[in-house]
């Protein structure tokens, strides 16, 4: 089975994690690398993120990022950083930021990437056969934002 890259940029976002629940969908996937860039949180975000990891039965890679820099950077951060430590063709991205705003927690992501991986896998692959090469890493991840929106799909909350 072919592994997915999923980088998840997190801006002062502890209110919306649901520990227990997180953990759970995320101890039940599988062939997923999950990195979590900490963008300079104010809050508990980081923190959190350390906690799920300790508990987590499966690793997780974290950034933390000291100064606030915008989605995009941040984006680049965990590309090179996902690039450089793992074996990927596909490397997809969200802002949770965007996730609470259409109203979708982490863990339904998580849930639905777990159940969904194959669609993602073809998305992804449709997207490089669709588009010329790349000049840079950064420009062959794709949104995952994107493939929820051009899939319809309704996360629960």
């Amino acid at each position: 089975m072919v592994r997915i890259g999923i980088i998840i940029v997190c801006h002062n976002i502890e209110k919306h994690i649901n520990v227990d629940v997180f953990v759970k969908h995320f101890n039940k996937a599988k062939n997923i690398e999950l990195c979590f860039v900490n963008n300079a949180s104010k809050d508990n975000t980081y923190q959190i993120l350390k906690d799920i990891k300790e508990i987590s039965k499966k690793d997780f890679s974290i950034l933390d990022i000291k100064r606030y820099k915008s989605d995009q950077s941040a984006i680049r951060s965990g590309s090179r950083y996902m690039f450089s430590q793992f074996n990927l063709n596909h490397i997809g991205f969200v802002s949770s930021n965007i996730l609470i705003k259409k109203q979708y927690s982490l863990c339904s992501l998580i849930k639905h990437i777990r159940a969904n991986q194959d669609f993602i896998l073809q998305y992804s692959k449709q997207l490089k056969e669709d588009n010329p090469p790349k000049q840079t890493l950064f420009q062959s991840v794709f949104s995952i934002t994107e493939y929820l929106d051009k899939s319809k799909v309704q996360l629960s909350t």
